[in-house]
């Protein structure tokens, strides 16, 4: 990314949310945008696995300083990568899958 295209480029805060259902999150923007995510796609590796227990998912909280969604086990989602979910999301969730699949067969 050239200096230009990093300076143009929206970033946004998260500024409420609502747990729809299992893993399901409205998320609310600082631009007055919605985005309904659902996160179990995502939810391998380290960090993110032990947010599998639903428990300890649905104690999502709202970081104001952060501007974005945090869990009690330190995780969190860059608010632009989730103001544009879909863009990433396949992504994501190809590069954990490789990550971490690999690690779960050793």
């Amino acid at each position: 990314m050239t200096q230009t295209e990093f300076q143009e480029q929206e970033l946004y805060d998260v500024v409420g949310f609502e747990i729809i259902s299992d893993y399901t999150i409205r998320v609310e923007f600082d631009d007055e945008t919605e985005m309904v995510i659902d996160f179990e796609p995502i939810l391998l590796g380290p960090l993110f696995r032990s947010l599998q227990d639903k428990s300890l998912f649905n104690q999502v909280q709202l970081n104001s300083d952060l501007g974005t969604l945090v869990w009690p086990n330190g995780a969190d989602i860059d608010p632009t990568v989730l103001h544009n979910w879909p863009d990433h999301v396949e992504a994501i969730t190809k590069r954990r899958q490789s990550l971490y699949s690999l690690s779960t067969e050793s």
